[in-house]
């Protein structure tokens, strides 16, 4: 079996909820997780309607507090973005961290508040799918380091040129989100990795067989799992209700139907994240749920990890 990685989401949202502005926590968090061995350290993206720490500027100090590590976003919404300008930034960022970045993109889970956050930057959000590819197709040739000229839907520009170019040929990998059809077909077709969150192990089996029969290329599969541990399974329960509410402002009834998550004691939490890493899980990105992040990482690291099938 090929080897598993495990990543660590950096609880920027979290602080943000909790009026906690202390951007050097989150880079000490990084530094934490990189001495206890963890593979790979992620920020999520979300300006205005869940605001944290912008994940570009976050990670780029973190790339000096972890060398050792591989650097992620889960998830980057390019739509927001014109891909010219956010082709420099993650080539620049690519070059910093010595070809460890991998730039995880989605295009917006349709709800109320991401509609509002599209309107309010002036991007219509029916657009979202379409700016999604053409962004990847942009970024991807803008990454050779030629002069790129590009007509599309969205996007028109001549005899453009961005520095510096990326530390790897192509560019950072880019792993993509989504479920269903449509979206299992973009994963195949343009992306490097698949990030998604189902909460039934049995789905993830079968869209992860349906990406890599689809790919023409390997495309790494991983996962995005939220994990709340505590030895009281009610204690967990009540934990993950206050961190899921808080994060994304709804009930945790609806968002667990979406997500995959798990709240209960270490053991029980590294039997649920072996069924997907039995189901072809490559690169696990753990989310804490956690009012001491400091404390979960080490318990994770401790009592989790030991017992996964890595």
């Amino acid at each position: 079996m090929a080897e598993v990685k495990i990543g660590y989401l950096l609880p920027t949202r979290d602080r943000a909820a909790g009026d906690d502005d202390d951007l050097a926590g989150l880079i000490e968090h990084a530094r934490h997780a990189d001495a206890l061995g963890f593979d790979s350290v992620w920020t999520g993206d979300s300006p205005l309607t869940r605001p944290r720490a912008d994940p570009l500027l976050l990670m780029s100090a973190v790339t000096v507090a972890a060398p050792r590590l591989t650097l992620g976003t889960a998830m980057m919404l390019p739509a927001l973005r014109h891909p010219i300008l956010m082709a420099h930034q993650l080539a620049t960022l690519d070059r910093l961290a010595g070809g460890r970045l991998i730039v995880g993109m989605g295009a917006g889970f349709p709800t109320h508040g991401t509609e509002a956050q599209f309107d309010a930057i002036g991007v219509p959000f029916r657009t979202r799918f379409s700016r999604l590819e053409e962004s990847i197709e942009v970024m991807r040739r803008l990454w050779s380091g030629k002069g790129v000229s590009f007509t599309g839907r969205h996007f028109d520009f001549r005899e453009v040129t961005i520095a510096p170019s990326p530390a790897r040929p192509g560019g950072p990998p880019i792993w993509l989100a989504g479920s269903g059809e449509s979206s299992l077909r973009r994963v195949a077709h343009l992306g490097d990795g698949w990030l998604p969150y189902p909460p039934d192990v049995a789905d993830y089996a079968r869209e992860r067989a349906a990406v890599h029969g689809l790919a023409p290329r390997p495309v790494t599969a991983a996962l995005y799992a939220t994990v709340c541990l505590d030895d009281d399974p009610q204690r967990a329960r009540k934990l993950l209700r206050k961190s899921i509410e808080r994060y994304y402002n709804a009930p945790l009834e609806m968002v667990e139907k979406i997500q995959a998550m798990f709240a209960g004691p270490p053991a029980g939490a590294a039997t649920w994240l072996n069924r997907y890493i039995g189901a072809g899980a490559r690169h696990l990105v753990i989310r804490l749920a956690a009012d001491d992040h400091h404390a979960a990482l080490e318990r994770f690291a401790a009592h989790v990890v030991p017992l996964l099938d890595v």
